[in-house]
């Protein structure tokens, strides 16, 4: 049966100045009109070879002041919504490019779909990565079944070196870009939240350059139903999408390329179909600091077991932040897209991310150094129920009187209230206490 909606007008207007072919060898050509069709016939071709993830109830609900349900989309194979559009796109090749095959360059979420899927499909599939990539991602690509060739210094050396392979060798260059093949396949994420969460007020995605999951799925959803609200959200420190819309076409802000933590979302905008879909049917786009997306990965951690990384974060983090007041009382759906994060910097985010929060915090004192005041300072401690997890003691360079040391203590609270009680009870006893703030 046909859904019929006026926003098949909004898509046909949104794409009706496509980008130019280009001459290089890949799927740009391939540009037509985004119809709700065509995302229906992706949904139906790739539902054997992607998870239909959950879209379930958040123990977060009551914390925000909102029903909301998270898209789980991490627990993809490759631990990213990358795949739908990847495999579309992959089933979609003329069977003879299929037997040559396809040639990626770079380390990230869409690279290591190509590889899985690929692989699956049969399809000779070749990963060029520079020498500064991540030992573990190399190993990644390689256990789903690409060949991978390390080649030059920079991401920039991959990419040339791709290139010039997949010309000699009738390869196909791949890489993330908005064809409406790659789009019509991460709409379906829309799609299926549409079908999973029933009288749906709102839905947030993460944003940023690579925005196709945020058009696609907004294609899916405003035709389905245009009183639901779609909502992008992107770093302050990244605004690729926000200074997109407002310059009218994509932005080439190279300062935010290849960023460790963001990954993805501080990608450049990568193409004008994605821009307009976004511009005709997204509700809104706002921006979230670094400390909300921390904080968000740590939320995710603790109530819902979910360790993503910050693209998989940056839609709870608008909650977290208060930038979408209007929301309270609705029911609201969360893409969380985005579960690659590397164990180092996972362990450095939850660590920062736990003193942002104020559960983990850090003073220093003088006291005597005489038997008996350092017990004093540890009953004041246990009285409070702070977990000291570092305790140092300086005499060395102590510039105050003789017989003194400093102590640098490092403690656990359980929240933000109760590290203002301790504050205070520190304060009466030792009232020349610094306390060291995040």
């Amino acid at each position: 049966m046909k859904i019929v909606s006026r926003n098949e007008e909004l898509l046909r207007d949104a794409l009706s100045c496509l980008p130019q072919p280009s001459s290089r060898m890949s799927l740009t050509s391939c540009n037509k009109l985004i119809r709700f069709e065509d995302i229906s016939a992706a949904a139906f071709k790739i539902q054997c070879g992607v998870q239909k993830t959950p879209c379930m109830y958040s123990r977060l609900s009551k914390q925000y002041g909102m029903d909301i349900y998270l898209k789980k989309e991490f627990l993809q194979y490759t631990g990213s919504v990358k795949e739908r559009g990847v495999l579309y796109l992959l089933m979609s090749l003329p069977q003879e490019q299929q037997r040559k095959g396809v040639i990626v360059a770079s380390d990230s979420n869409f690279s290591m779909a190509v590889a899985y899927h690929a692989s699956e499909l049969r399809i000779p599939v070749f990963v060029i990565v520079s020498s500064s990539t991540a030992p573990a991602r190399v190993k990644t690509c390689r256990e789903h079944g690409a060949m991978v060739i390390s080649y030059g210094t920079t991401a920039k050396d991959a990419q040339v070196h791709a290139r010039r392979l997949a010309q000699e060798n009738g390869y196909l260059y791949l890489e993330e870009e908005d064809s409406a093949v790659y789009l019509s396949g991460l709409g379906t994420v829309g799609l299926e939240m549409y079908e999973q969460v029933p009288k749906l007020d709102a839905v947030i995605f993460p944003a940023g350059g690579h925005c196709g999951l945020l058009a696609g799925s907004a294609a899916a959803l405003k035709h389905l139903n245009p009183h639901i609200s779609v909502i992008g959200v992107e770093s302050e420190n990244f605004p690729v999408l926000q200074q997109s819309l407002k310059a009218g076409h994509p932005t080439d802000d190279q300062a935010c390329n290849n960023h460790h933590f963001y990954g993805d979302v501080s990608g450049v905008c990568f193409g004008s179909n994605s821009l307009q879909l976004t511009g005709k049917l997204v509700d809104k786009v706002v921006a979230v600091r670094e400390e909300d997306i921390l904080i968000s990965m740590l939320r995710l951690l603790e109530y819902e077991r979910a360790t993503v990384d910050a693209e998989g974060a940056i839609g709870l983090a608008a909650l977290v932040a208060g930038k979408l007041p209007e929301l309270k009382g609705k029911r609201v759906a969360v893409v969380i897209c985005s579960g690659n994060v590397e164990l180092h910097l996972l362990q450095q985010c939850i660590a920062r991310a736990l003193t942002l929060d104020n559960r983990v915090c850090r003073f220093s004192l003088v006291i005597s150094d005489c038997p008996g005041d350092m017990s004093k300072l540890l009953e004041v401690l246990a009285r409070e129920e702070a977990r000291v997890l570092d305790i140092k003691q300086e005499r060395t360079f102590v510039m105050s009187e003789l017989f003194t040391v400093e102590v640098i203590c490092t403690v656990e609270t359980r929240d933000k209230i109760h590290t203002a009680q301790l504050r205070n009870a520190l304060l009466e006893r030792y009232p020349t206490i610094a306390w060291t703030e995040p």
